[in-house]
């Protein structure tokens, strides 16, 4: 049976230095030759890098996206499918390392009024796991004039690149921790384990244009169909975030490379279940598409004979009819269904969380009120544009007060009510 092992390096600090490697578990990184790498794509016109560590008195404004470094210990295979290598191959096997404690965060001018910050101390601090990660901020200046789009494409291009970059440049080092997970065939699946109940996950990735997109593979989302997945694929990068839902529950590229509904059912599977894999499927706009996707997924699901099902959201609002689509697909042919989402429940939580709701949906976790309203202390230093915080999502015309702090909505914070559960407020079922 195959496998894949995740070879965790662990990073406790990261410095700037004349070569890029690992000392004492501080990841050295030669500044100019990530410049150099960025500066490739000549739709940015400059680039700069800052590093922000757990505690600093730093605000990083606007975030983009968050990647974990990932890269592949054997030759001509790669993380990130699809982005600067083959996408014809499968992923999810061999030995994948990991720079445990860094993240690659994109940032620099306003792509689109949906990205958030992450505060490295104080009352934000508590609302994101990226101020317990060594950051590495790009900040991105394109070219005058360059389309939104192209913006976007850009920036998301370029934390891919340097994820894999810092990743490979270190993948050698020598004091590491490894995890294996199997990858078991179909048939290996379904022919052990008979008389565990047979549990499939669906995980939603927004495809609704307008700058809110995943990429499966390297492909557009909104050119595709449901895929099935084995879990281990979205460990390698499989599922690339270029989604500019509300910061506080988009699933960014980090989200989806560690994902816990993913690594809970790995840990549950053969014991307590038989974890069948991982539906990975578009989230559309128009209605006769939402009923296309939901019916495929439905058909996945049927075919391989699944007994229960997890499906996670993706961003809010018109998404919730797709949760709420397949519920009733799964539970009126007899597959238990619980769904993971967050809300909008108003400052004072009194109003309707969700914008569609079914009687079949009687097992839901919540992640929290992306509504919350909270005052962020003022930072030291700030990465960014400060600025942008009138405008982001969770913010409003008078969010910057005149001492340097933040009166907004959690929403506005990267990762503050994620919908896959990985965050720190409680969540409970209703």
């Amino acid at each position: 049976m195959e496998t894949l092992k995740l070879r965790r390096i662990s990073i406790s600090n990261i410095e700037f230095g004349t070569v890029t490697e690992i000392k004492d578990k501080t990841l050295f990184i030669d500044k100019e030759e990530l410049v150099s790498l960025l500066l490739e794509d000549k739709q940015l016109q400059s680039v700069d890098i800052k590093v922000a560590r757990p505690g600093e008195s730093k605000r990083i404004i606007p975030v983009k996206d968050v990647i974990e470094p990932r890269t592949k210990l054997e030759e001509k295979t790669y993380t990130f499918p699809g982005f600067f290598c083959d996408p014809n191959f499968l992923s999810g096997r061999g030995t994948t390392v990991v720079l445990d404690g860094a993240a690659v965060v994109t940032s620099g001018k306003l792509v689109n009024f949906q990205e958030g910050l992450i505060d490295m101390k104080g009352k934000g601090a508590e609302y994101s796991i990226f101020s317990k990660k060594n950051n590495i901020v790009l900040l991105f200046e394109p070219v005058p004039g360059l389309g939104k789009h192209e913006h976007e494409r850009s920036v998301r291009n370029g934390g891919i690149k340097v994820a894999r970059f810092l990743a490979e440049a270190v993948k050698n080092y020598p004091l590491y921790e490894e995890t294996t997970y199997t990858v078991p065939t179909l048939a290996e699946l379904l022919g052990r384990n008979s008389s565990l109940p047979k549990v499939i996950y669906v995980c939603q990735a927004i495809a609704q244009g307008l700058l809110h997109d995943n990429y499966f593979y390297g492909l557009n989302a909104q050119g595709c169909l449901p895929v099935f997945m084995n879990p281990t694929e979205l460990m390698d990068g499989a599922v690339v975030s270029g989604n500019c839902a509300a910061p506080c529950h988009k699933h960014t590229t980090y989200h989806h490379q560690n994902n816990p509904i993913v690594e809970d059912l790995l840990l549950e599977h053969e014991k307590n279940i038989n974890f069948l894999g991982v539906i990975v499927a578009p989230v559309r706009t128009a209605f006769v598409e939402k009923e296309r996707i939901c019916n495929q997924v439905f058909k996945i699901a049927e075919m391989l004979g699944a007994d229960g099902a997890i499906i996670s959201e993706d961003g809010g609002g018109n998404p919730e009819a797709d949760l709420m689509m397949l519920t009733r697909l799964f539970e009126k042919r007899g597959i238990k269904t619980v769904l993971v989402t967050d809300e909008y429940a108003g400052s004072d939580g009194a109003s309707p969380g969700l914008a569609d709701v079914t009687p079949e949906a009687d097992a839901v976790v919540t992640n929290g009120n992306g509504n919350e309203r909270v005052i962020l202390p003022p930072m030291d230093e700030v990465i960014g544009h400060i600025e942008c915080v009138d405008v982001i999502t969770g913010g409003h015309s008078g969010s910057l007060l005149p001492d340097g702090s933040v009166s907004m909505e959690i929403a506005g914070i990267m990762g503050a009510t994620n919908e896959l559960g990985i965050e720190n407020l409680t969540t409970w079922a209703i």
